[in-house]
């Protein structure tokens, strides 16, 4: 599953990387790569089997403790 995982992602960034270098979209590139990153780390750790939290988690978080947003 590790292998299919890596091929995958492999293929969506052959796929787009060499358009975005061509047209110099840099600034496309590094938030392609971030992104890419970003659903690429949680997708090994889940394909390992390791328990992730849930994201409903980080939002409440997020919006009550740090934004101090509260809804009642």
């Amino acid at each position: 599953m590790i292998l299919l995982l890596v091929m995958a992602f492999t293929g969506v960034t052959l796929y787009e990387v060499p358009s975005l270098i061509r047209k110099k979209c840099w600034r496309e590139l590094f938030v392609f790569a971030f992104l890419l990153l970003v659903a690429f780390i949680p997708s090994l750790l889940l394909t390992l089997g390791i328990d992730l939290p849930t994201w409903s988690r980080v939002i409440e978080y997020v919006f009550k403790d740090l934004l101090r947003m509260s809804y009642k």
